[in-house]
């Protein structure tokens, strides 16, 4: 298992080493890549891998970063928090992105 180091460097590493350059944003039932003003429902991207960082002092600073290939061909990050600071999203949309869904975790 590689080690990604702290969220910074993770998606720095993910963007300059893996070729996952843009960043998209999590909606309630599509994600966003708004520098090509385009929406990608769950059913037109794939979760390549999902890294999960625990703030060390303070519960707040817990997080989760996905790794993201659309169906155009997009790869990208996508940064959401968890526990209490997650969001609110579908159910369809929750299955896609969860921990448990035999995808490797690393």
């Amino acid at each position: 298992m590689k080690d990604y180091g702290t969220l910074s460097q993770a998606i720095n590493k993910l963007k300059l080493e893996e070729g996952y350059e843009h960043d998209f944003n999590l909606l309630d039932e599509e994600i966003e890549l708004k520098s090509k003003k385009e929406t990608f429902g769950v059913e037109d991207f794939d979760v390549d891998k999902v890294l999960r960082f625990e703030g060390m002092s303070n519960p707040d600073d817990n997080a989760i970063l996905y790794a993201i290939t659309t169906s155009k061909g997009y790869k990208g990050v996508l940064v959401d928090g968890y526990g209490i600071s997650s969001g609110q999203v579908s159910k369809e949309m929750m299955a896609k992105l969860d921990l448990k869904d035999n995808r490797p975790i690393n």
